[in-house]
């Protein structure tokens, strides 16, 4: 008990203390995490379990949505991937389909991998403000 209670206490310190780009990295971590876990739970035939991670990805993808800043064009082309991610998981949740979870999965790792590299050649491993 103790010891999941200090955890909690660094997870949270961690996010608190995150620029807006490590915040940004987490979110996708947590996408791909939730994916894996529907994922693993379709295939034990847990259905709540299924439907409740898809739906923390679809939370995840919503919020990425809602703070695109859409001064910059790029805006309009991620905007249509989280459109498409989220038609996605609706179906893959709908019909408990692994396969479509896998194809969700390979979009987010490559966004991930892109933001990891952004951060990478903007900062060098600082913290970076993103507006």
């Amino acid at each position: 008990m103790l010891q999941s209670k200090g955890y909690a206490v660094y997870a949270n310190s961690k996010v608190q203390t995150a620029s807006p780009a490590e915040l940004t990295l987490m979110l996708y971590e947590a996408a791909i995490k939730f994916c894996n876990i529907a994922e693993m739970a379709i295939e034990k035939n847990d259905i709540q379990k299924a439907h409740d991670n898809i739906k923390k990805v679809e939370a995840i993808i919503e919020e990425f949505q809602a703070t695109l800043n859409h001064k910059y064009p790029v805006a309009k082309d991620f905007d249509k991937v989280y459109t498409y991610l989220m038609q996605r998981l609706v179906e893959a949740n709908i019909k408990k389909d692994t396969k479509i979870l896998d194809e969700v999965l390979e979009h987010l790792r490559t966004m991930r991998d892109a933001w990891k590299e952004v951060m990478r050649v903007t900062c060098n491993g600082s913290k970076v403000g993103v507006s």
